[in-house]
């Protein structure tokens, strides 16, 4: 497998490009440059080829920015990369910077702008973005002016790697759970436009039922369409990865284009009403399409909150694909707490020996993104991936925390489980038993129609809170079925979010706590949004959360005198579930060790 920039990257990459970059801005009188993580298709975890941000300043995480000017530079990461970007950026060439507390825009404030022209490519950012860099440079007297060629393309030259080029395949009714005509004509009627265009990856593999290969640890092929409100379509797919017999499956309500012909088509909605996302989508299609002479409707993605709340094929495909990868990580657990414990493997160990369980169930399609496994310190930093260069063995009298994923055809999982190596400190079992009490008050929670996962935050964080402590990062994201492991439009965070959580809805449950230098805790399983249901004596009618994730919690983590009568309840029903769904899968001996690691507490 080809080396990623997460294997290559380090801080020399900004002394090495910088120049480059600086020489291409002022071949186009450029003072100043935006450099966004995302790419054309506003992805989160990207094709090689479109790592930008990665290539200029060595940073890999999942979400920043960077702002090149003529003699100066910044780069801005939220709070899961604080420690990470550290390590992975020249800070004599780049200021740090935060990337959710005023972010770009109260960068673009402090800068004596007068008269300066800050170049953007509107093909990488959305029209909300930039409202707001536009703003913010307006009120120092700067300009954005956005670019025919991207200048940090020009200077990554024949360097850059080509664009993912994946053969395409059906994605089966027996996954789906839905004909892809119907999906069409379905999302087709609800649109308020004559057609709608959808640029986002996994809302091209969703509408269309197929599935790729171009975007990292994710399944999905990289195009455009353009959605007619009478259930016909035009998809745009580079021919390359265009495989034999999928025009066929599309149906001839599907036209199969080139992508170059993607300038034309919009040209052709002259005079028709056209739903774009200012969110999700590029600036560039707002900016062709009311040059040609549409009228441009701004609303969410149509397909969104069909493809986020799954039907009952997609909600059962989860609950196979989580019964099944619960098997292989508790395989794993089994030998992080025995054959580890007295060989301490290193985190690349730890990473390799967790894909061989996954891959031994012989469904496996890819990981849902690299595996976070972080010993001791690393363990503090959130989103830490080991590398050849920052890999750590694991340590008596220390925490190993463990993020990883699948993707099998009938679901994506995404799981965290924190465990100790040797005998944990009394604090390390405070902390984690906090963890744990947010982690179970999230699954239990019942609450009514129109909630939003921003009003149900607080519930995870607040034994953390009481003693002082928090996270910084959201406590849920959702999850797409073999699709994204992060898919929107839910989430579950401080940041408010107007969507509300509808039955199906898949979504993480992830607290933690970090001390910096010295280990991180977090522990996540993946659950369900369920249909409302009458509580006993109630009067309304309550949604709630149906848990996916099974593997066992570590016990010798666990403060019990922490945890209050229904806490204890929960985690042993919880631990008696896992007990019955994996341990009929595992080895005797894994059985054994399950069953001690799943007796109550």
């Amino acid at each position: 497998m080809r080396q990623t920039f997460d294997e290559t990257t380090d801080p020399s990459f900004g002394s090495k490009h910088l120049p480059r970059l600086r020489a291409e801005m002022a071949r186009q009188g450029l003072d100043g440059f935006l450099v966004p993580h995302e790419d054309e298709h506003q992805n989160e975890y990207l094709p090689e080829a479109n790592d930008r941000l990665a290539w200029l300043t060595g940073f890999t995480g999942s979400a920043g920015a960077a702002v090149v000017l003529k003699d100066k530079a910044a780069v801005f990461v939220d709070g899961r990369y604080t420690l990470q970007v550290r390590d992975q950026v020249d800070e004599g060439l780049f200021e740090i910077r935060d990337l959710v507390e005023g972010g770009v825009p109260a960068y673009l404030e402090t800068l004596p702008g007068d008269g300066l022209v800050i170049g953007y490519d509107p093909k990488l950012h959305s029209p909300d973005a930039l409202y707001h860099l536009r703003v913010a440079a307006e009120k120092v007297g700067a300009t954005l002016r956005p670019v025919e060629a991207n200048p940090l393309d020009a200077a990554w030259g024949a360097d850059r790697p080509a664009q993912p080029t994946a053969p395409i395949a059906p994605h089966a009714a027996e996954f789906s759970g839905e004909d892809a005509a119907r999906k069409r004509q379905r999302v087709g009627e609800s649109l308020n436009a004559d057609a709608a265009v959808i640029s986002v990856a996994p809302s091209i593999a969703w509408l269309f039922n197929v599935r790729g290969g171009d975007v990292k640890r994710a399944p999905m092929p990289l195009g455009q369409a353009i959605l007619n409100k009478d259930g016909t379509a035009r998809l745009f797919l580079d021919p390359a990865k265009v495989t034999s017999g999928l025009q066929q499956w599309l149906g001839n309500a599907v036209s199969l284009e080139d992508p170059s012909v993607l300038p034309s088509a919009l040209d052709a909605l002259k005079g028709k009403k056209v739903l774009v996302d200012p969110s999700q989508s590029p600036a560039w299609y707002f900016d062709r399409l009311q040059a040609a002479g549409a009228t441009v409707v701004r609303g969410l993605d149509p397909t969104a909150l069909p493809r986020a709340a799954k039907n009952p094929v997609e909600v059962q495909g989860a609950r196979d694909a989580h019964a099944r990868d619960g098997a292989a990580v508790t395989r794993f657990l089994h030998w992080l707490a025995t054959e580890a414990q007295t060989t301490l493997p290193d985190e690349i160990e730890v990473t390799q020996k967790l894909e061989s369980f996954r891959e031994a169930t012989g469904a496996l399609k890819d990981l849902s993104f690299d595996t976070i496994a972080g010993a001791g310190p690393n363990g503090a930093i959130v989103h830490y991936r080991p590398t050849e260069r920052t890999n750590r063995k694991t340590e008596k009298g220390s925490l190993l925390l463990v993020d990883s994923g699948a993707q099998y055809e009938d679901g994506t999982t995404d799981i965290t489980r924190t465990v100790a190596m040797g005998e944990p400190t009394a604090e390390m079992r405070d902390r984690f038993t906090r963890v744990l009490k947010g982690h179970i008050a999230l699954s239990r929670v019942r609450f009514p129609a129109g909630t939003t996962g921003h009003a149900l935050d607080a519930l995870a964080r607040q034994p953390l809170w009481e003693a002082g402590l928090d996270y910084d990062h959201g406590t849920g994201h959702g999850v797409g079925s073999f699709l994204s492991v992060h898919e929107g439009p839910q989430r579950i965070s401080k940041a408010p979010n107007s969507i509300a959580l509808r039955p199906g809805m898949i979504l993480s449950n992830e607290p933690g706590y970090y001390k910096t230098d010295a280990y991180g805790i977090r522990i996540e399983n993946l659950q369900v949004v369920t249909a409302a249901a009458q509580i006993p004596g109630g009067e309304r009618a309550m949604l709630g959360f149906e848990t996916l994730t099974l593997a066992p919690i570590d016990r010798r983590l666990i403060e019990p005198s922490l945890l209050s009568t229904e806490e204890r309840d929960w985690l042993n029903a919880y631990h008696a579930r896992v007990l019955a769904v994996v341990g009929p899968q595992v080895e005797p001996q894994v059985g054994v060790w399950l069953a001690e690691a799943c007796a109550p507490v």
